[in-house]
């Protein structure tokens, strides 16, 4: 007989869930559900792979027999696992009042339209949990309801603001404010530019009265190394008087 404290932590599929009364064979001896990805020990009893795995922590025996059992020595049962997955099983929300009947296999996929599903409004801010074949009505009067305007202008629209916007409007308001914007980014290139033009004038008018400088200097050389060349070629042809 299987522990009860490692029954409470594992689990295959409720029996419950199930159109037919599964056949007992398909019954893990663990956790007492319908076998879920179901394994086969060398001494070829099924469990839930999940189960058993769990039972081995505690003790390497079969739940069964008490036979030793090598975890490497785990078989899946793909044949068996698909065999379950066909078996025909009552929708979860069943209570809320959902009849539909599907392959165990199609059940994420059943969930994930089921009109019984109780879900969350999709709206940020709203805290509201409701059957999915209630969320259109809900949505129509839900005070975080946003959408983008269907039109394509891009405004994100609440219920208070949809009955006045024009998209028309909208846009031409936007063509407008983006026109303003154009025009202020022009002028103030423009004002740029010119300032870059004055101050480029300016270093024309600097580099200008610094080459007339340096010429002028280069003159006054020139004249300055004339007189030292002619003073000194009269000092060296004066003759000099005998003192007879």
């Amino acid at each position: 007989m299987a522990d009860p404290e490692v029954s409470t932590h594992c689990g295959g599929y409720d029996a419950e869930m199930f159109v037919d009364t599964p056949d007992y064979d398909l019954i893990c001896t663990i956790c007492q559900g319908v076998l879920r990805c179901p394994v086969r020990a060398a001494c070829h009893h099924i469990f839930c792979k999940k189960c058993i795995l769990q039972w081995l922590k505690r003790q390497e025996t079969c739940p069964c027999c008490r036979k030793a059992v090598n975890p490497n020595l785990i078989f899946v049962m793909f044949k068996l696992s698909k065999s379950i997955g066909r078996m025909k099983v009552k929708c979860k929300n069943e209570i809320r009042g959902c009849a539909e009947t599907f392959p165990l296999s199609e059940q994420y996929c059943h969930s994930m339209s089921c009109l019984y599903e109780l879900i969350p409004c999709p709206y940020q801010g709203c805290r509201a949990q409701l059957l999915r074949r209630d969320l259109e009505t809900h949505s129509r009067h839900c005070e975080h309801w946003r959408q983008p305007c269907q039109m394509g202008c891009g405004t994100i629209l609440s219920h208070h603001t949809q009955a006045q916007h024009n998209c028309y409007k909208q846009l031409r308001q936007e063509y407008e404010a983006r026109q303003r914007n154009h025009r202020a980014i022009a002028a103030a290139l423009q004002r740029k530019m010119r300032r870059m033009q004055s101050t480029m004038a300016h270093m024309k008018r600097q580099i200008g009265l610094i080459c007339e400088s340096l010429e002028v200097m280069d003159d006054l050389n020139e004249v300055e190394e004339e007189d030292l060349g002619e003073s000194s070629g009269s000092s060296t042809g004066t003759p000099t008087s005998n003192s007879n």
